[in-house]
Formats: C-alpha cells, structure tokens, sequence
C-alpha cells in the first residue's frame, strides 16, 4: 500500500498534533515509541549525535543509501537534527528545544545525561512541563542499574528464556525482540498518561522504563504458575500452561497450530477428526488431565492429523468453529489476503530509496486515522529548519556551527 495520497507534513486533526516530542534516543526502544507518538501527530525532532543513531549503519546489508532498513522502519514521521551535547553551543542549542517541548525520551546509560547536563533535575528548572523518560536496561536504581541493557540480556534475566524453546534443550530467546518493544510499548503507556496528567496539574515528570521490567511483566502466566504451586516453569515448546491441546502439531507436510481451549471445544475437536475413542480415555477427561498427560494426548492426536495436510485441517477445524491457523513466514503472513486488507505493509516516497516498506500501523483509530506525513529523516535533514522556528536566522546557525555545536 502507498502512503495516503496528499499526507504532506501538516498533522492537523491527529491526536497529538502540536505536541512537541524530544527523540534523544537511539536504537530500538526509543525511537520505537516515539514512532507511535509521531505516527499520532506528535512534532518528532529525532536529535542525533554528529555521527547519527547507530542504527544508521546496523543489519549487516547496505540499502541505496546509507541507512539500514532497520532505522528506516523505527523513524517514519520525523525530522532528524544533529547536536554535539559535548559541545557548549550543542548544549545550549539543546536547551532552547527543550523550551519548546513537551515530551523528551532518552535511552542512555543511567548517569551519561547526568554529565553531559541533559538530565531531568537541569531540564525541568529550564520547562517545569517537560515529560521526561528514560529508557535503560534495568532502570535508573536498583543493584543492576549500571549494567549496559540490551534485549537479550532484557530476556535471559526476566526469566523470559527459562521459558521459552523446548525441554532439554540450549536457552532459545523469542524470536522478536520482546524487551526491547515491550518496554517501547509500556513507555508510550505512561508518556500519554503523563500528558493527559499534566492537562489538570500543568507540570511534568519524570518516568522510568526499564526492558527487565517490561520483559518480567509479560510473565503473568508463568509467575501465576509458580506463586500458586511453588513449581519453578520451565519450557514447554509451542504448549500453553492455561489448557490442552493448544500447540503447533505436525501434520502430513509439516506442521499448524490448533487449540482446543474448553471442554466444549474438546468434545468437538474429537468428534470432527473422528477421534471419539479419546473421549472415554480417562487421562483426557478434564483440560486439568489433558495438561498433566499433554505429550500422550498429542502423541494420539498427531496419529491422526498426519493423515491429512496442514491446510487441510486448518480449513476442516475452522469450518466447525474450532481456532486453528497455518504456520506462516514473514513473506506469508505480509502477503496474505488479510495482512494485505489490514494495510500492514506501507510503501514510503524517500528522497535516496525510491520507496522503503515499513511495517502498518499496528492498532487503527478509525476517527483520526494515523498518517504517513514524513520519511525517515536523513540524518541532520532538518537541523537548520528546526533551529529557524526557535528564532535562530541563518548567522546564528553557522556561529553555532563554527562553536562545534554539530559536531567536528
């Protein structure tokens, strides 16, 4: 899908048009979250050191110019600057932006705002409004707060790999970056609780997202598990804790993925696949057994779906209302009939690319849709702009330039 045709930079009518958003951030949790800020409206400024967000130059392959896809699918709708906050000037050009913010996200480690004097304390005696959050691995206190954080570190100390892959074998992570996102997603949460709270208070504050936290608090399952038995979980494959069979199960050329999640789904899976005989086995009477003997019970149930394919049987159980899904690649799933209606893939004018997917909008808003208003900025694109709508004229911008305010 195009981009909306006419989505020029105007965000009028979007949610958060005319809020001002810092993206002091680099990466993935930071810029993440400022994306959906931006993607609402929000005026983005994405600040970047004179060398750029490092993610420019990540993924190992090379696109036409010289951003990664990576970066061009974390930074739609914003405008990129670039500041040397090492520098006096860089410093005080940064502060004149903060006086014209609301929000400012930063992903640094715990301390480096600190020395380079764009921390909170020195921010809110410049805007009182200023909502201010950081991002880190594992927060700004605690024993681990020092510690460089990244998502599999993120994963593997949250207990998110105890959990995941199957029994017996190395430590898997997820496939996505659960952290990293998690934590983009639950510090989006509190930046707009935060806004709205300022709405009534008329100040800012201050807020702390961690990627352990963020990992630790998709463990519901899990922790319930081990705070009502005392049994530590462990991994279970593609297998769910709550009820049985509700996994991946290999079929005739290959494998997909079914749940027979209640008893009335149970009795009906087995009459559908002609498997009634399972109904009088006493170790699958109730979904409590059916956990308890769940290797046996898919042992008996994968005798029977081998004899048919994998598109077979999920077209067989979702005629008689029972949920199944085929196993999809990424190709697959973007291309399919729905992921197509659902908009999922976008295709963005960028002025070096030609065009560059990235991936839709995840949740619609169907009164205020969002827009495609920018591309991925090119790094330092919009530095003189920004400066000139905080009354810098153009000798004000090169003695700052001249003072290393963007960098050698």
């Amino acid at each position: 899908m195009q981009a909306p045709a006419g989505s020029g930079p105007s965000a009028a009518g979007l949610p958060l048009a005319g809020v001002r958003v810092l993206d002091f951030s680099q990466v993935m949790a930071g810029p993440f979250s400022t994306m959906l800020l931006a993607d609402l409206g929000a005026d983005v400024i994405k600040i970047e050191p004179p060398t750029g967000d490092q993610t420019r130059s990540a993924m190992g392959f090379k696109m036409k110019g010289p951003d990664s896809m990576g970066f061009l699918n974390m930074n739609r709708n914003k405008r990129s600057i670039t500041l040397d906050l090492k520098s006096e000037a860089g410093r005080e050009t940064f502060y004149r932006l903060v006086e014209t913010a609301d929000i400012l996200v930063e992903n640094y480690r715990p301390g480096v705002v600190k020395k380079l004097g764009v921390d909170y304390e020195t921010l809110k005696a410049i805007n009182p409004r200023l909502i201010y959050a950081s991002i880190s691995g594992f927060g700004q206190t605690g024993p681990w707060a020092d510690r460089p954080g990244f998502d599999l570190m993120a994963q593997a100390m949250s207990g998110v790999m105890s959990v995941t892959g199957h029994p017996g074998m190395p430590p898997v992570k997820a496939g996505v970056p659960v952290a990293d996102i998690g934590c983009a997603l639950f510090c989006t949460y509190a930046l707009l609780s935060a806004y709205i709270g300022r709405q009534t208070s008329g100040v800012g504050q201050y807020i702390d997202a961690s990627l352990f936290e963020a990992a630790l608090a998709f463990s519901i399952w899990d922790t319930s598990e081990y705070w009502g038995t005392g049994v530590v979980p462990g991994p279970v494959g593609t297998s769910n804790k709550m009820s049985a069979p509700y996994q991946a199960v290999a079929s005739k050329d290959g494998y997909f993925v079914m749940g027979a999640t209640n008893q009335k789904l149970w009795v009906q899976l087995c009459g559908q696949i002609g498997r009634e005989d399972l109904l009088a086995d006493e170790r699958f009477a109730t979904n409590p057994l059916r956990l308890r003997n769940r290797e046996a019970l898919i042992a008996e149930l994968e005798t029977t779906f081998a004899t048919k394919t994998s598109d077979e049987w999920v077209d067989e159980l979702l005629a008689v209302g029972i949920p199944a899904g085929k196993m999809s690649t990424y190709p697959e799933a973007f291309e399919s009939e729905h992921g197509r209606h659902r908009n999922m893939r976008l295709e963005i004018p960028h002025p070096l690319e030609g065009t560059v997917p990235n991936i839709g909008f995840p949740v619609k808003l169907m009164g205020t849709p969002q827009q495609i208003r920018r591309h991925p900025p090119l790094l330092g694109e919009h530095t003189e702009n920004v400066l000139a709508e905080i009354g810098m004229d153009g000798d004000a911008i090169a003695g700052l330039k001249a003072r290393g305010a963007f960098g050698a």
